[in-house]
């Protein structure tokens, strides 16, 4: 019968068991190669008294700051709750209750202790390891290993990817480089063993590829191949299984998902219309996808890293936003002179001046990257509560290349941090950070580098 009561009643119920039934946090939209993640959505919770920790674990990333800062601005005056941002770190103030500025952290190992000049390649490789970096030009590199991939051997295979390295400048494996270091040293910023860095990922087009490809042999290139043939978008191609899935949601979880696919897009976008302009560059090899513009390469990973810790693609980041030594210009800062010259300054105020242009730009990139993570919401909160960002550099003043009192933030809410301080920690190894943030990510280590404990404050 077409009006039978029971059958109707029969159907809403079902429907009802569908659209109640917990869908998986690890659910993926699929479709020709391509696969998508889902943010946590309501319907992820297996109860009602559930927490976003209990479906979606703490996220950690290390962002790279390289040369040093003009300290004076950098330190905020004040400790505690009640510490007040200087010039440099102004554009943070609108997350000062979501971070902790941290002074008198010290990487020792990266002093010369008896290896002479250096102090970038070292400045770089001991800035996640803690351990000092064997001074050769050849094969025979050695380090440590470095904090994130500590982490990500806790975690092996719980998620799509162990850890995702990032970078804005061409990664080198090999040659000689400052003071007789390896570039292996200065270009890198992950170490999965003492002597095997992970090249850090400069094109976004690939870093895009990597969290959303289908992961069948084959078949990804074939549809991005597809893709890129007939200006389609990866959402094209999980459009199927999407509407499947927007049916079994509530009114709040659809809203949800439409504006990560719009996110999705838009970067997208982004990532073709670098790539369009790249082709008209004289250069053939210029690698696709990574645009002229320096913010807009910055803050493309930085949407990246966003989208990964978002979806769960992974818990573990890190970003070499320049490798220490960069010479670089900052023509979205008025800066046409090169970082690595400006810094050893010499007192020159016209070179401080400029060097404070440079800091400040480096802060409003960060600032971009924790407005991202405070826009996603997860439940009442969003994805600053379940991430540790640690935003440093493993210089504090390049003109002197010291490596005591760093410039660093720890950024997010994740792991229970008591965020909103300024906290002077007096000369301890910054590895000592390192073995709280772990023991936080449930990754707890006896050490790290040549750290001699942990910070009971963070």
């Amino acid at each position: 019968m077409l009006n039978d009561p029971a059958a109707a009643v029969s159907k809403a119920r079902m429907t009802f068991l569908h659209r109640s039934r917990p869908i998986s946090r690890r659910t993926l939209l699929r479709g020709a190669g391509a696969s998508l993640s889902l943010p946590l959505l309501e319907a992820m919770r297996p109860r009602a008294s559930a927490s976003a920790a209990d479906l979606a674990p703490v996220c950690l990333g290390f962002v790279y700051l390289p040369n040093g800062v003009v300290m004076d601005q950098w330190r905020p005056g004040g400790e505690g709750s009640s510490f007040d941002l200087r010039e440099t770190l102004e554009p943070l103030r609108p997350f000062r209750s979501s971070l902790q500025v941290l002074s008198g952290l010290d990487h020792r190992k990266a002093d010369p202790n008896g290896d002479g000049g250096g102090d970038h390649a070292r400045a770089n490789a001991t800035f996640l390891t803690g351990c000092q970096a064997k001074k050769t030009a050849g094969n025979d590199i050695e380090v440590g290993v470095s904090v994130d991939q500590l982490a990500a051997a806790r975690i092996k295979g719980s998620t799509k990817l162990d850890s995702l390295e990032l970078g804005c400048d061409l990664s080198r494996k090999a040659g000689r480089c400052d003071s007789g270091y390896s570039c292996a040293y200065q270009f890198n910023f992950a170490w999965r063993t003492p002597s095997l860095p992970l090249p850090p990922e400069v094109d976004p087009r690939v870093v895009f590829e990597k969290l959303f490809s289908g992961g069948v042999l084959g078949e990804n290139r074939e549809a991005r191949q597809q893709r890129m043939l007939y200006h389609k978008s990866i959402l094209d191609f999980v459009s199927e299984d999407a509407k499947k899935l927007h049916d079994r949601l509530g009114a709040e979880d659809r809203g949800k998902i439409d504006e990560y696919l719009t996110g999705v897009r838009e970067l997208e976008r982004k990532i073709e219309n670098a790539e369009r302009f790249s082709q008209n560059l004289p250069e053939a090899e210029a690698p696709t996808g990574i645009p002229d513009s320096y913010q807009a390469h910055i803050r493309m990973m930085y949407d990246l890293m966003v989208l990964a810790f978002q979806t769960g693609s992974t818990r573990i980041a890190t970003f070499l936003v320049a490798h220490d030594g960069s010479n670089r210009s900052f023509a979205e800062a008025g800066v046409a002179d090169g970082h690595h010259y400006l810094s050893h300054h010499g007192n020159d105020l016209a070179k401080i001046e400029k060097l404070l242009k440079i800091d400040r730009f480096y802060a409003e990139q960060f600032a971009y990257f924790l407005t991202r993570l405070q826009g996603v919401k997860e439940g009442s909160g969003s994805l600053m509560d379940r991430v540790m960002i640690v935003f440093g550099g493993g210089h504090s003043d390049g003109n002197s290349h010291s490596h005591t009192d760093l410039p660093v933030i720890l950024a997010g809410r994740g792991g229970g941090l008591t965020a909103g301080r300024h906290v002077h920690h007096r000369g301890k190894p910054m590895t000592n950070l390192y073995v709280s943030l772990l023991e936080r990510f449930g990754a707890s280590v006896e050490r790290v580098g040549d750290s001699t404990g942990s910070l009971a404050d963070v």
